[in-house]
């Protein structure tokens, strides 16, 4: 069976009720409250993305997230009381897309649960857009003089024909820059365009900035690609 969203926490009250108020609102989404039925779940069904929480009574959402990762591209959003920086800075690095802090307001999470969503249907959209640009031939289409192009039906970026997959926040941040290309794109843009929050943590942005240079540029230290205006935001030069 296939869900919109996948609830992972061992607060068995809060994450029913969360569950419950996201289906009052026609967001498909189960429950589960622990490492292991999250690994049966995703073995009988599919979801478009996971609510995770750290402290699990069997594990933790550290390590789900990245044995989740190993197959999935999905959008992982952690949901946990843990305050500090550099909780939010390992959540990030490992492949979370987002982290929300509890106690959280239902309504902002499923705010930010929506924008995930939307982002991926436009996504599916793309696909028969990205299947008519390939048919296009040589020299018909403007980004082909580009080094680098987005391709929306595998979310992965190609760069001077080598192909580089992305995870989804990844995907949506470049996607953004990319539409903005060769022009200045302040932080309050992208925090709004690809998280849906415009007060969003810098440290939030800046490390998913470092995994797109770590994959995208030559020397990461030395951008060519994605460049920092500071304490303004970022343009993409190609």
């Amino acid at each position: 069976m296939h869900y919109n969203c996948l609830i992972v926490d061992d607060e068995v009250e809060l994450g029913r009720m969360t569950a419950e108020y996201f289906r009052m609102f026609e967001v498909s989404t189960e429950y589960v409250d622990s490492a292991a039925a999250c690994y049966d779940f995703f073995k009988e069904n599919t979801a478009d993305l996971v609510l995770l929480d750290i402290n699990l009574g069997d594990g933790s959402g550290f390590d789900v997230c990245k044995k989740l990762r190993e197959d999935m591209q999905l959008p992982i959003l952690f949901i946990s009381a843990r305050q500090s920086d550099d909780d939010v800075l390992i959540a990030l690095s490992i492949g979370g897309d987002d982290y929300v802090k509890k106690p959280y307001s239902l309504s902002v999470l499923l705010a930010k649960v929506k924008v995930n969503l939307k982002r991926i249907e436009q996504m599916k959209g793309a696909v028969s857009d990205g299947n008519a640009m390939e048919s296009h031939g040589p020299g018909q289409d403007d980004s082909e003089l580009c080094k680098l192009k987005l391709d929306p039906p595998t979310m992965s970026a190609v760069l001077e024909g080598n192909r580089i997959p992305l995870k989804a926040k990844e995907y949506a941040l470049l996607d953004c820059l990319y539409r903005h290309k060769n022009t200045i794109v302040k932080k309050e843009v992208l925090f709004d365009e690809v998280w849906g929050d415009s007060f969003f943590s810098d440290s939030t942005l800046n490390v998913h900035i470092r995994k797109l240079r770590e994959k995208l540029e030559k020397d990461p230290n030395a951008p060519e690609l994605i460049k920092t205006v500071w304490g303004t935001g970022y343009y993409l030069e190609i």
